[in-house]
């Protein structure tokens, strides 16, 4: 009787290319974390699949090799190159959506992205926190509510977006002053928010690492359509980070990150009231833009 050599080198733990996944998965130890066997079953499946299906040289697995240590080596405190690969393959977004199924009506969240700082200033309603003086003045308004409609007072609104140069703060160290764009807001006993700002312009994420790099090889661009960045939570609530775009961007249909939603392109416009101009101290016209925001509970995002 002949055996077949693929089943006894299975068997015998040692490796082949035919059983190359199964002979890895079974070095797992059987006592270790049973979430972490789950997910690393999974993932040495898919990756010995992946490698099958490709049948990289040497050569290009070295290259790829490369690409991760660059992308590790270019990460530091304020830039974080593996979200940004995540972003762009349309992973962060995946995850998001995984992580975020909801009941109608909710709003939908979309990428944190990597430009998010704790502890911001926390302001009174109707604040400017544009600190450059740049860009077209804004003023945001809005809501927070639950999925009834009721208000929800002392929701905390974490807020931040782009300058009108297409940066963040912390990419133009000793140029943007500290925490330019940066805020967080309490809503007030009718969940009403409000605060100054800047028509936010579309960017492009930072391409001159490797995420760049490839996005070039693989013919895309780099940019971001306009948009202001929100968290937002309450006690008893289950928090949202979410973005508002402009309706007129040209990368509405193409951002780079994949982060747009119909339901988060909110209605940006010109105001002509110069009296009202006048009380914001802002020159006129001015832009303007209403957001609500609706929560769910733990047991609603359960139930959706």
């Amino acid at each position: 009787m002949t055996t077949d050599p693929r089943n006894h080198e299975a068997e015998s733990g040692y490796f082949s290319e035919d059983d190359s996944a199964e002979v890895v998965i079974a070095r797992i130890a059987s006592d270790s974390d049973p979430r972490l066997r789950e997910i690393m079953d999974s993932a040495i499946r898919h990756l010995h699949a992946f490698v099958k299906e490709v049948e990289p040289t040497q050569e290009e697995w070295g290259k790829a090799i490369t690409f991760l240590t660059e992308t590790g080596q270019i990460c530091n405190d304020w830039r974080q190159e593996y979200i940004l690969l995540s972003d762009i393959l349309g992973v962060s977004m995946l995850v998001d959506a995984i992580n975020n199924r909801k009941p109608s009506g909710a709003t939908e969240t979309t990428v944190l992205g990597p430009f998010h700082v704790a502890d911001a200033p926390r302001y009174e309603s109707g604040a400017n926190i544009c600190l450059d003086g740049k860009g077209e003045p804004l003023v945001v308004t809005g809501r927070v509510t639950d999925t009834q409609g009721q208000p929800i007072a002392g929701a905390m609104l974490d807020v931040w977006q782009a300058n009108e140069d297409g940066f963040y703060d912390v990419q133009q160290k000793g140029v943007q002053p500290e925490m330019n764009l940066r805020g967080i807001f309490t809503t007030d006993a009718d969940g009403r928010y409000w605060f100054k700002s800047v028509r936010p312009k579309y960017y492009p994420i930072p391409d001159d690492g490797p995420v760049g790099k490839l996005l070039g090889q693989m013919g895309r661009h780099p940019y971001r359509p306009a948009h202001i960045h929100f968290i937002v939570g309450a006690a008893g609530f289950e928090p949202i980070t979410t973005h508002i775009f402009t309706p007129d961007c040209p990368y509405l249909h193409s951002d780079a990150v994949f982060g747009v939603k119909q339901d988060l392109i909110a209605d940006f416009h010109a105001v002509d009231d110069p009296a009202r101009a006048s009380e914001l101290g802002f020159s006129n016209p001015f832009q303007a833009v209403t957001c609500d925001f609706v929560l769910v509970t733990p047991q609603q995002k359960l139930e959706g």
